[in-house]
């Protein structure tokens, strides 16, 4: 994807990136209340079971049936949603029919590894976006067409990413793999080749580093709720692009971070909060939000923020929070106020 697509990305991944739950790490699919909007009476070419609505026939509604198997899909559907049934696998020849797929919406379900079978899904040439979120998986599936751009798969309980699995996956731009039990060693690999991928979600597993060999057009990286106790020095160095990094809820103390691991020019917005951090990590003046509430910060060194300070050189920090830290209104420097002057926000209680 060019730098130019980015404005457009940014509106299709806005409804996901403005809604995530951070009790459950859970992004609520922007498309359900827009698709129970439409509802009405359906088509003939239609599983009896389900819903085609005469406005939309292209897409098939079958949410909250209770179904343990998928339906017969005719030809024609372009859009299929089956979120919130009992389905455990998905047979070989399910899709023969409607080999123009393009929308897969398996969410809430009982899917399985071993009850998936075949190359169901390599057969869909036409797939973009397939999301089995709350499912019984134990790893990612595959082979997938290389026409995917957003896979989500998280809250299962995948182990194990194969290096094979997301192969020739130029197009993907959206990974969601939140909320599993992936390791550093479970991921090696994994990622090479993906070279539009922007956002990736890998919060709430069991990495206690950061992995090698993460896509260097990212924008938006989450590794939340982890285990990660410090940062190899220059590791963000090639992501020129990178705008929204999430590391909340880690072990990361001051030892474990280099000097300018996090001086990264293109950053936007960074989340350190509920680490142990006793020291406030140096920071490029073009970060806007900076999140570093329940640590152990116990000063506030200025030049974290601006190397100088003058008419034109002051950060760019306009939400800063230190709230939950060992730090009072009494220990900002009086120099702080000049740096930071674009400042909305400061919290420190």
């Amino acid at each position: 994807m060019q730098l130019n697509s980015l404005p457009f990305f940014l509106v299709l991944i806005s409804g996901i990136f403005c809604q995530y739950d951070y009790e459950t790490g859970y992004y609520p699919d922007p498309d359900y209340p827009y698709v129970h909007s439409m509802m009405g009476p359906s088509t003939a070419v239609c599983a009896p079971e389900c819903n085609c609505p005469e406005t939309y026939p292209s897409a098939m509604y079958c949410d909250d049936l209770k179904l343990k198997s998928i339906p017969i899909v005719p030809p024609g559907i372009k859009y299929l949603y089956l979120r919130n049934n009992m389905i455990e696998g998905i047979e070989d020849n399910t899709f023969e029919n409607v080999t123009d797929l393009e929308w897969l919406i398996l969410d809430h379900n009982h899917l399985e590894n071993s009850k998936i079978k075949g190359r169901v899904f390599s057969k869909l040439k036409n797939l973009r976006k397939l999301h089995i979120n709350y499912n019984n998986l134990t790893e990612a599936v595959g082979p997938l067409p290389n026409t995917m751009d957003d896979l989500q798969l998280s809250h299962n309980k995948i182990t194990k990413l194969s290096p094979s699995v997301l192969e020739g996956l130029v197009n993907l731009t959206i990974l969601q793999l939140q909320n599993n039990q992936l390791k550093v060693d479970s991921v090696s690999g994994a990622f090479k080749g993906l070279h539009s991928l922007m956002y990736l979600d890998l919060s709430f597993n069991q990495f206690t580093r950061l992995p090698k060999g993460l896509p260097p057009a990212l924008l938006m990286l989450y590794f939340d709720n982890n285990q990660i106790s410090n940062i190899p020095d220059e590791y963000f160095q090639g992501f020129k692009v990178l705008q929204f990094l999430h590391l909340s809820h880690n072990r990361l103390t001051d030892a474990g971070i280099p000097g300018n691991v996090f001086n990264i020019s293109s950053l936007v917005e960074l989340d350190l909060s509920f680490n142990k951090l006793k020291s406030i990590p140096t920071v490029s003046e073009n970060l806007e939000n900076f999140y570093l509430q329940v640590n152990q910060i116990n000063k506030f060194p200025v030049s974290s923020f601006c190397k100088v300070v003058g008419p034109l050189a002051y950060s760019k920090v306009r939400h800063l929070r230190l709230d939950g830290n060992n730090l009072t209104r009494a220990d900002l420097p009086q120099e702080m106020y000049n740096c930071l002057r674009v400042a909305a926000e400061i919290s420190l209680e």
